[in-house]
């Protein structure tokens, strides 16, 4: 790919671009997976997605539909009881995967404020399993009527995972690996903790040597907070579209526009962003960067475990792919 290995040195890039075209595959690393060690990323090195977990949070709630465990149209408030109050009874699935419920978030990304903030309301160590989020869950007033409108929601996809668990009676990083991981071939997917480092994963990096341990929950949940490759990632695209993880009818149906969000200049469908033809995931967090389209027979992917580190490498992908 013209350009790339100079601009990751002009750029301090670390991290792995990928990108597959044609039968043909162009793949590197740079930079440093551990900057103490000083042990180097690889091809192979797996990195948080942060809110790229949404779409196989979406998809898992879509394997669950296909089984006739919930429906799009089941309420959030039938499988919720006496938690979470302030989400109103007309919430249902569709919305929540649509960013269309209204509900309040407990990490608003319409508050302007540095990525690197800690925002966190209890200490990153308490959440380490679903149900420990619904101290972080409660207490956020509705912003608008389900179904009114756009709103890009954190809670709403945690609120999902929450759903996916009661109803299958499965912790969620179970129902994410045999829903969606396994059919697809992803084997070096998983959420992992980010206070038990293991050989082969990025550690996060928010300045010259601190990471984000203290930034983010410890173990995420269906709003982020998974590990990936590039490798998995580019085969996720493959399984998705050729009806793996769920039928293509359904595929459609999660890749089909329910909203225009001019803010981003895209579209949005039940857990993916649509760019023109294109699928695209990304996430953006503290210590994690990382984007990946799929359009036509092209898919690419760049990951990265600094902030902002992948935005400058996915814009020239972007333009030598268009």
């Amino acid at each position: 790919m013209e350009g790339i290995d100079a601009l990751a040195a002009e750029t301090g890039f670390s991290g792995v671009v990928r990108v597959d075209s044609g039968g043909r595959t162009f793949a590197r690393a740079y930079g440093f997976a551990h900057r103490g060690l000083e042990v180097p990323n690889t091809v192979g090195t797996r990195f948080a997605l942060a809110s790229g977990t949404k779409g196989l949070t979406a998809l898992t709630v879509a394997a669950l539909a296909e089984r006739g465990v919930l429906g799009l149209d089941t309420t959030a408030r039938s499988l919720l009881g006496d938690d979470l109050p302030l989400i109103g009874d007309e919430v249902t699935v569709e919305h929540l995967l649509a960013h269309r419920s209204g509900i309040g978030d407990y990490c608003d990304e319409d508050v302007d404020r540095p990525i690197t903030d800690h925002i966190l309301p209890v200490p990153v160590h308490e959440l380490a399993a679903t149900e420990d989020y619904l101290r972080v869950l409660d207490g956020h007033p509705p912003k608008f009527p389900p179904g009114e409108r756009f709103s890009y929601c954190n809670s709403g996809y945690v609120v999902l995972a929450l759903l996916a668990e009661r109803t299958a009676g499965r912790p969620f990083a179970r129902l994410v690996h045999d829903l969606v991981c396994v059919p697809a071939g992803m084997t070096d997917t998983a959420f992992l903790r980010s206070d038990e480092p293991a050989a082969g994963v990025a550690l996060g990096y928010v300045g010259e040597r601190r990471t984000n341990v203290f930034h983010l929950p410890v173990l995420g949940s269906g709003d982020g907070g998974i590990y990936s490759t590039a490798a998995d990632v580019h085969a996720f695209w493959t399984a998705l579209f050729t009806g793996r993880i769920v039928p293509l009818s359904r595929m459609r149906q999660m890749t089909a526009p329910r909203s225009d969000v001019p803010a981003e200049g895209m579209r949005y469908g039940l857990g993916f962003w649509l760019d023109g033809d294109a699928v695209r995931l990304e996430g953006y967090d503290a210590g994690v960067s990382f984007r990946t389209v799929h359009s036509g027979t092209t898919t690419w992917t760049v990951l990265s475990n600094t902030s902002d580190g992948a935005w400058p490498l996915a814009r020239r992908i972007a333009e030598l792919t268009a």
